[in-house]
């Protein structure tokens, strides 16, 4: 059988808001050998250091990047109460980001399926670009307990990122399937695994 869908990912959009634990989900994808191109690791690329989007970065917002990339702190306090900024940095960033993934497709073409981890994914419009969503969702005291607990997070910023994402009962709401990390992570891992099982094309 030579049916050409058989040699086209079914691809999964992971998104999920901050503090969800959508990394951890990701990873647990991976370790099932399910091929996963993270959005914001590919952002990493680009601005560290000799990245690709330095230049455009530093002519946009100068004083913000140097030796070793991108001065994130910087770079976040340019922008992170400024939209207009923001839509700037998004206008330079998002173009590149696109051309990885394709790439990334282009190499993996051969797997049944395929994660697109994606945090913006409902906010920027991408959900049109999978073939299915799956939300990670948490309760909101255990969310706000995590995001609370990284470096040089404040009550202020949390709240404003929060305001930059679409509230999670809407991404639930929206999702083909929903993650639980909630629960412990054997369960959480179950969940995937189900997930993964379930979407997988029978053995010819």
């Amino acid at each position: 059988m030579t049916n050409q869908s058989q040699h086209k990912p079914f691809i999964l959009g992971l998104t999920g808001s901050i503090g969800m634990g959508k990394s951890t989900v990701a990873d647990m994808f991976r370790e099932l050998d399910v091929p996963v191109f993270d959005a914001d690791a590919a952002v990493h690329i680009l601005q560290g250091p000799n990245g690709a989007l330095l230049e455009p970065i530093e002519a946009a917002f100068p004083g913000t990047t140097g030796p070793e990339g991108v001065d994130r702190q910087k770079l976040g306090a340019a922008v992170l109460s400024d939209r207009a900024a923001l839509a700037k940095l998004e206008s330079i960033v998002h173009p590149a980001v696109a051309q990885m993934r394709a790439d990334f497709l282009a190499e993996n073409g051969e797997a049944p399926i395929m994660v697109f981890d994606i945090p913006l994914l409902f906010e920027k419009g991408g959900a049109d670009t999978v073939d299915a969503i799956v939300v990670v969702s948490a309760p909101a005291d255990i969310q706000r307990a995590r995001v609370l607990a990284r470096p040089n997070m404040t009550t202020q910023k949390f709240d404003y990122i929060l305001g930059l994402q679409m509230p999670d009962a809407e991404k639930r709401a929206r999702a083909d399937h929903i993650i639980d990390t909630g629960v412990s992570l054997e369960e959480t891992r179950q969940i995937v695994q189900n997930l993964v099982t379930k979407l997988s094309p029978p053995l010819a």
